[in-house]
């Protein structure tokens, strides 16, 4: 069932387009790399960051790639759109490892057109159309933890 995605009302709407952005990302990186989605994100309106674990880090042309991808899946004009179900219906389509254990039996799915679905709270565009360009800042990977540190922002 698809239901009005009304936000909460202590979320900031400017965020939207960022954080859906986030969500093509955690995406593209795990259908690039085969890496979980981010375990560490922060979300801003002007930049962000998302952490990956990975083995080894990417050369310039895999960012580069990354970047054209994430502005690909944008400029298809996807819809964005929620639904309710759960978690035992959920459990076949998302993952739910990064779920608290006091979590509601009944998820929010937030589907990107037929890329990405995940359960999520957050704000979202109504279509990829109202994101921007994705731009890759910087990124830098940590040996000893393996993991990719991606800052990232958006140009309307």
């Amino acid at each position: 069932m698809e239901i009005n995605q009304a936000a909460p009302k202590f979320q900031d709407v400017s965020i939207a387009p960022m954080h859906t952005v986030e969500h093509i990302l955690n995406a593209t990186m795990v259908k690039t790399f085969g890496c979980p989605r981010s375990r560490n994100a922060h979300i801003e309106k002007k930049k962000s960051k998302c952490d990956y674990e990975l083995a080894s880090c990417p050369n310039k042309e895999q960012i580069q790639a990354i970047e054209e991808k994430v502005n690909e899946v944008i400029r298809l004009h996807l819809p964005v759109s929620i639904e309710f179900m759960s978690q035992q219906e959920a459990k076949d389509i998302v993952d739910l490892s990064k779920l608290p254990e006091d979590a509601s039996e009944t998820l929010r799915i937030v589907r990107i057109g037929g890329y990405d679905v995940c359960a999520c709270i957050g704000l979202h565009v109504e279509n990829t159309s109202e994101i921007g360009t994705f731009k890759i800042i910087s990124y830098d990977y940590n040996e000893e933890r393996k993991v990719l540190r991606m800052r990232f922002k958006l140009i309307k």
